[in-house]
């Protein structure tokens, strides 16, 4: 993955905001990675566009956009849309 442009950073800060809840699908190349089906908090974006995630299961690996696979979800599958 090359750098992105201040732009492209932005960019990825709007579509993924503090807060967003995120379910992961695969996280490429990461042997420590949580579960597929794990659901975590988005922190931020950082200045090299990674998602900064609190998965729910204690892990704190970010996501990268163009590598790893993952779900926006509108709110917590335990929470029933409440």
């Amino acid at each position: 993955m090359g750098f992105l442009s201040r732009e492209e950073v932005e960019r990825l800060r709007s579509i993924y905001p503090p807060g967003r809840i995120v379910m992961l699908v695969e996280m490429h190349d990461e042997p420590q990675a949580p579960p597929e089906g794990t659901v975590g908090e988005i922190r931020g974006v950082d200045d090299a566009g990674s998602i900064l995630v609190r998965w729910d299961n204690g892990s704190s690996l970010s996501l990268i956009p163009s590598v790893d696979k993952f779900y926006l979800l509108k709110h917590r599958p335990e929470d029933n849309g409440k």
